[in-house]
């Protein structure tokens, strides 16, 4: 564990994205990281020793202070405003949306107050543009309907904004990836620096707000590539045991820390269709199962049904799903037995993604359920052709210290994705020297004695890729270098990347632990 120090805490707060403020119990701003200006437009020194309610529009203030007091009397971790609207005011007197979190801090028997505030203006204005897009969808249908012409039109509509949607994900999952991945391995790195124990239970209350975040937002854009007909299935024959170790590697703490047991059964059956797939919708199942399970046990099953079919079956001992209610589980934000507007544990739409993804394979899923007794997933797929598939042992080997002497080159072009980086190798004791592009890495090789791995993005700026700097770097050292591509794209092209065995590719965004034991377990290889 590294010993906390102020130099480090202000460096983890300098290099957050968001606007950082620590005041007192007075309202009195005594610190502000530099995003403060940039957000505002006040100088640094400005802002020390101001009260907090000068940045915010004064029809707010006077009831500001009110809801300060009271927040003082019962500080806790939390979002600020739930519900409200809330607006920041710059430098210049105009207003713009925020979304403020709150965390207390406890110092020498101090109470201070920490506020990480983000602008939302783009977020905002996205909001606005979805809402007119909608309408005007809205309105489409409803001229089809007059005639066959104004039908056509609609499709005509349809079919642009599905293209556009398609391009705009490809950017989209990468920049909206961006923050997220700062943001978890900021939190990586404070977990293994802070022992104080009110900060750390507030980062680990940040790291599950993180993994919330990162996981709502995985599923919106797997269901926009489903509607926008960006997936294509690409099936083939593969071994159902190497699927059934997947799941059980990924899901064995997850059920162990409910109290529940995951049976995962040895099958050594094969089926024919797109492997990717498949594994989603039985996340998405036993996901699900373990999520409405409150003790027992959830397995997985595979059995041979009619010539050429298999049935993989997802069994839970969970709270059951009434008959009546059967109809709707399929349906976006449903959840069983969750009123509206309660607090509710996910989004509701695993099994919206399931359907769809069951509609675009052309394959059968079944459910059978009993309340308070369990519930039964059954998906049924086409037999393939068996091949013998060795499997890989998963057990982890002893970690061994001595990548510390390695020498990492990182190449990112976001500054604030490069320095949180940086900052967790070098806690965990690589030496790291850093780039912002393709020219750049092959300069800082140069003077570089050695170098064992490059961590690069895959999208870098003015079109350069990840790929063409690990294969730029390759031939300039004249070795097959270990390399670590990272990206938030999951398109096509990327899933159509060649790998080599020194060459790993990990989606953003990604944990801090996991990607120091990504990059432990490829030096050692």
């Amino acid at each position: 564990m590294l010993p906390v120090s102020s130099e480090l805490a202000r460096s983890v707060l300098e290099a957050a994205p968001d606007a950082m403020i620590i005041i007192d119990a007075g309202g009195l701003i005594r610190f502000a990281n530099r995003q403060v200006t940039a957000v505002f437009g006040y100088p640094h020194d400005d802002v020390i020793g101001r009260p907090i309610e000068f940045l915010m529009p004064e029809r707010f203030r006077e009831r500001h202070v009110v809801h300060r007091h009271m927040y003082i009397e019962r500080m806790r971790v939390r979002p600020m405003g739930v519900g409200l609207e809330l607006f920041g005011q710059r430098i210049d007197g105009t207003e713009f949306p925020v979304e403020i979190s709150l965390s207390p801090i406890q110092k020498d028997g101090v109470a201070l107050v920490a506020a990480a505030i983000r602008d939302v203006s783009d977020h905002k204005r996205a909001e606005a543009e979805l809402i007119v897009a909608r309408q005007t969808a809205e309105r489409a249908r409803e001229a089809a309907d007059a005639a066959r012409e104004a039908a056509d039109h609609a499709r005509d509509t349809a079919d642009r904004a599905n293209q556009g949607k398609s391009r705009f994900l490809a950017t989209a999952s990468h920049d909206l990836r961006q923050p997220l991945q700062t943001l978890s391995l900021l939190n990586g790195m404070l977990r293994r620096a802070v022992t104080e124990p009110v900060a750390a239970q507030a980062i680990a209350q940040q790291e599950q707000a993180i993994g919330a975040m990162s996981r709502l937002l995985n599923t919106l854009l797997d269901i926009s590539k489903l509607e926008s007909g960006a997936i294509k299935p690409d099936p083939t024959d593969f071994a159902v045991s190497a699927l059934f170790e997947d799941m059980r590697l990924e899901f064995a703490e997850f059920a162990a820390s409910k109290g529940l047991v995951l049976k995962v059964p040895v099958c050594d059956a094969c089926v024919h269709s797109d492997r990717m797939l498949i594994e989603q919708i039985l996340k998405n199942l036993i996901s699900n199962a373990i999520k409405y399970t409150r003790e027992g046990w959830v397995a997985l099953r595979c059995v041979h049904d009619q010539a050429r079919l298999l049935r993989i079956e997802v069994h839970d001992t969970g709270i059951g799903i009434p008959a009546s209610q059967l109809r709707y589980i399929y349906d976006e934000f449903y959840q069983v037995g969750v009123p509206t507007n309660s607090s509710r544990e996910g989004y509701g739409l695993g099994l919206s993604i399931v359907q769809r993804l069951v509609a675009l394979l052309g394959i059968k899923l079944e459910v059978t359920s009993e309340v308070d007794k369990g519930s039964v997933f059954s998906l049924t797929l086409p037999a393939g052709q068996f091949a013998a598939v060795e499997l890989t042992s998963n057990s982890k080997s002893s970690v061994s210290r001595e990548h510390e002497a390695s020498e990492i080159l990182l190449v990112e072009d976001d500054a604030a994705v490069r320095n949180a980086t940086r900052m967790l190798l070098k806690s965990d004791g690589y030496r790291v020297t850093t780039a912002g592009s393709l020219a750049e890495a092959l300069e800082r090789a140069n003077e570089m004695p050695k170098v064992n791995l490059v961590l690069t993005d895959y999208h870098l700026r003015e079109g350069e890729t990840g790929m063409q700097v690990i294969t730029a770097l390759r031939n300039k050292l004249g070795t097959s270098l270990r390399a670590v591509l990272i990206t938030g794209d999951t398109s096509a092209a990327v899933n159509e990347l060649r790998v080599d065995p020194h060459l790993k590719i990990a989606s953003k965004p990604i944990k801090a632990e996991e990607l120091l034991d990504l990059l432990r377990n490829l030096l050692e290889s």
